[in-house]
């Protein structure tokens, strides 16, 4: 098999994270798989705002959770029993996980293709993230984060523009030491048609 399908078969969400920081040079490669995304009209108007900061991104994980208006899981209906999201476990404070490293993408207001630029653009890094033996989880909603006065002070001392909103989040971080790798779920049939 390829080693970039083994990589595809093996990416799971991490939503635990070690407290040590991802090195440079693997963040300069996953941006990079990042920043050769596709996108639509090729116009790469995706901005990614890496942010290492702990206190600030676990203040904006604060804010996104308090903003973030979801009915939590039930006994049967729930994202994940192995790692649990804010969904699951309404203990969890910060809807970063304490990720050591979080990736803001940005993109245009108006431009009808700006969350699925960015969607695929999460993919390149989180399939890189994975090749690189780091751990990522993609976070939706990004505005929610910035949906105070903290966060809009935070948005102007990273100069975005105002005419771009935070369509998501890129959690990256070693995984916990001691977890398992998620495994993956059985596929569901029925999903491919052909004619």
């Amino acid at each position: 098999m390829e080693p970039i399908i083994e990589t595809i078969l093996h990416r799971r969400a991490i939503r635990r994270f070690a407290p040590t920081q991802i090195e440079e040079e693997a963040l300069q490669q996953i941006l990079q798989a990042g920043l050769y995304a596709p996108s639509a009209g090729g116009r790469q108007g995706v901005i990614f705002a890496v942010c290492q900061d702990r206190e600030v991104n676990e203040k904006l994980g604060k804010i996104k959770r308090a903003n973030s208006n979801f009915r939590m899981a039930t006994n049967g209906n729930y994202v994940s029993q192995e790692q649990p999201s804010i969904v699951d476990d309404p203990k969890l404070t910060s809807s970063f996980y304490d990720a050591p490293t979080v990736i803001t993408m940005f993109a245009p207001k108006n431009f009808l293709f700006s969350a699925e630029d960015c969607a695929v653009a999460a993919e390149n890094m989180m399939l890189a993230a994975d090749a690189l033996g780091i751990g990522s989880c993609y976070i939706g909603q990004g505005w929610t984060a910035f949906a105070d006065p903290y966060g809009q002070e935070i948005l102007k001392k990273w100069d975005i523009r105002t005419d771009y909103y935070a369509v998501m989040q890129l959690l990256l971080g070693y995984p916990r030491e001691g977890d398992v790798h998620p495994a993956a779920k059985l596929r569901k049939n029925d999903r491919v048609l052909r004619f």
